[in-house]
C-alpha cells in the first residue's frame, strides 16, 4: 500500500470517527436530551432520517428506527437501529447497517415548583457498522450524561451533558454538553432551539460548537412530525457545515 493510499485511509477513519462518535440522535429532533422517560407502559416509535455535511462530504441515516418503552414509572428503555450512508466528496459512496444504540433513561428527581427534573441516560453504541466504509465508529462507545428539565407555562427548557468513552482508532474520550429552549405555539405546534458543544473527539479534529432550530407538529394525539436544522459555529468545515433531522413519531 503506497503512502497516498495510507493517508486517505487514515483521513477516512478519522472522519468516520468524528461523525459517529457524536450523540447523533440524543433527543429527537435535537442533540440535547431531557430527563423525562416515556410514561409507564407507553411506547414511542420513530422512523427518521438525519444528515451532517462537512468539507469532506455527507454522512447520516436514511432511515433509522427508534423505539422507547416506559418499563417503570421512572425508567425508559431505548434502541435505535440505523441504515447509515457515507457520501464523501471524493471516493466511493456507501450505505448499510450503522452502529446500533441501546440505552436506559432513569429519572432521579421529579420536577417541583423550585427544582428541575433530573435524570441519567447511559447509552451504549455497538460497533455494528462497517467503519472501513464510513458507516460506523469501529469500536464500542459509551455515553454517561446527566440531564435537567424545567417547565413554566407554555415554555420548557432542558439540558446538561456528559462524558463519551470511545475506543476507536484516533478517537478521544470527550465531553458533550447542550441546552434547549422551546415554546408551545399552539396545541399542534412547538418550536425550539438548542446550542451544544463537544470537546475534541478525534486527535487533531478540534472542539466544536453548534446550534439547531426545530420543533414538533402534532397531527393528533398519537401522530407527530419532528424537524430540525442547524450548523456549526466553530470548526465548521471539519464538524458541521449543515445538519438536519426529519422524522415521524407514533406514540401509544
Amino acid at each position: 500500500m503506497d503512502t497516498r493510499t495510507q493517508n486517505f485511509g487514515a483521513c477516512l477513519a478519522a472522519f468516520s470517527l468524528l461523525i459517529f462518535s457524536r450523540p447523533a440522535l440524543a433527543g429527537p429532533p435535537f442533540l440535547t436530551d431531557d430527563p423525562e422517560p416515556v410514561d409507564y407502559r407507553h411506547h414511542e416509535f420513530y422512523i427518521a432520517a438525519e444528515q451532517s455535511k462537512t468539507a469532506d462530504g455527507r454522512d447520516g441515516t436514511l432511515p433509522h428506527l427508534e423505539y422507547n418503552y416506559g418499563a417503570t414509572p421512572d425508567l425508559q428503555l431505548h434502541i435505535i437501529v440505523p441504515y447509515a450512508f457515507h457520501r464523501p466528496t471524493e471516493g466511493s459512496r456507501h450505505g448499510g447497517p450503522g452502529d446500533i444504540e441501546l440505552g436506559a433513561k432513569f429519572r432521579l428527581l421529579q420536577e417541583t415548583g423550585n427544582l428541575p427534573m433530573a435524570g441519567i441516560f447511559p447509552i451504549f453504541l455497538a460497533a455494528t457498522g462497517d467503519a472501513d466504509k464510513g458507516l460506523g465508529n469501529g469500536s464500542t462507545q459509551v455515553f454517561l450524561p446527566l440531564w435537567l428539565q424545567k417547565k413554566w407555562g407554555d415554555w420548557q427548557s432542558y439540558g446538561g451533558g456528559g462524558y463519551w468513552i470511545s475506543r476507536g482508532t484516533n478517537a478521544k474520550n470527550h465531553w458533550f454538553s447542550g441546552w434547549q429552549l422551546q415554546k408551545d405555539i399552539s396545541a399542534h405546534l412547538t418550536l425550539g432551539a438548542e446550542i451544544y458543544h463537544s470537546t475534541e473527539q478525534v486527535s487533531g479534529g478540534g472542539s466544536s460548537t453548534g446550534f439547531n432550530l426545530g420543533g414538533y407538529y402534532n397531527l393528533d394525539e398519537h401522530n407527530h412530525v419532528l424537524f430540525s436544522a442547524g450548523q456549526g459555529l466553530t470548526n465548521i468545515n471539519m464538524t458541521n457545515k449543515a445538519s438536519s433531522y426529519v422524522g415521524y413519531q407514533r406514540t401509544w
